[in-house]
């Protein structure tokens, strides 16, 4: 009977998947400073998880890991995104009643913000070359970026160092993470900082007009009234075919990861908006060109728009 029990129990398996997930994070942040091989074989009782959670499989000698364990110098971002959102289940699990970013720890912040500079280089390396004619706006002296939701600054920072001409302004509703963006921009030296402003700002509250070439909008971290009530403003303050990426997250493929999307969403005061919902949304603000971007295995899928000529303005 006990045996029974034992192996039907979904939460010893839902303990064992958490350690799981454990092993993948502590893998990616020793594959950020040095290979994948060393990291496996660092600590062979974490491989054996891997290898029993399917991560890892054996070939003979030869340890054959997953798409998610080879993403090269971006593996320190993953893990960033990862153990953020695993501090934020922790305090879930503590009880703390967390509603929206500002309930967040300092420590939360910084490895969203650590997270979110892959997706700033990636963005101005991959995204940017293939989005037509942003490159050689982007090329300009004097070309123009906003970063909405910028946090703790690293995303402005990343494209900054990767564009050399822009001037990146980051926006944030939350103090305290300008405060750390401020900070952070203070370790970074002058070459790339002396472009990059951060202000606070809530996206709602914005009412520049034909200035940005390039605007980043992460879905998930606005609610979707903010996100109803900023998109009119956003699109007018894009220049004319200028381009709005906005990131959203995968639609979830099965029932417990879109309640838990729900759930994370409705404790961080943010959107579970999918990319097909965003192509609708761009769509019927008059957008062209748009497309629908995967990244990385589980990452986010970005949605793209060109602003039309001449669009029209909100008042």
């Amino acid at each position: 009977m006990s045996d029974t029990i034992e192996q039907s129990d979904p939460v010893a398996l839902l303990e064992g998947q958490v350690w799981a997930l454990a092993a993948v994070v502590a893998t990616l942040r020793e594959t950020g400073t040095g290979s994948l091989e060393e990291a496996l074989a660092a600590d062979p009782a974490r491989t054996a998880v891997l290898e029993a959670a399917g991560i890892v499989r054996r070939d003979g000698e030869k340890v054959i890991a997953a798409p998610v364990l080879q993403l090269g110098p971006a593996s320190s971002n993953m893990a960033s995104a990862r153990l953020s959102s695993m501090r934020q289940a922790v305090a879930a699990a503590g009880g703390e009643a967390v509603t929206g970013w500002d309930g967040q720890s300092d420590n939360v912040l910084l490895d969203q913000g650590r997270a979110s500079a892959g997706t700033g280089h990636a963005l101005a390396t991959r995204l940017v070359p293939s989005l037509p004619g942003l490159a050689g706006r982007l090329a300009t002296a004097g070309s123009r970026i906003l970063d909405i939701g910028t946090g703790t600054g690293a995303l402005a920072l990343a494209l900054a160092q990767d564009l050399p001409h822009v001037h990146v302004t980051g926006i944030d509703s939350l103090e305290r993470a300008i405060r750390l963006a401020g900070q952070e921009l203070d370790k970074a030296g002058p070459e790339s900082a002396d472009r990059v402003e951060v202000r606070h700002q809530d996206a709602v509250d914005l009412r520049e007009r034909d200035l940005y070439d390039l605007i980043w909008l992460p879905a998930p971290f606005l609610s979707d009234d903010a996100l109803n009530a900023c998109l009119p403003h956003v699109t007018a303050a894009l220049t004319d075919g200028g381009w709005l990426v906005a990131g959203t997250n995968p639609a979830p493929p099965e029932p417990l990861l879109a309640a838990v999307a729900d759930w994370t969403a409705a404790r961080n005061g943010g959107s579970a908006l999918t990319s097909n919902q965003m192509k609708q949304a761009l769509s019927d603000l008059g957008f062209q060109d748009l497309r629908q971007i995967p990244t990385a295995p589980g990452g986010p899928v970005l949605v793209a728009g060109r602003r039309p000529e001449h669009a029209a303005s909100v008042s």
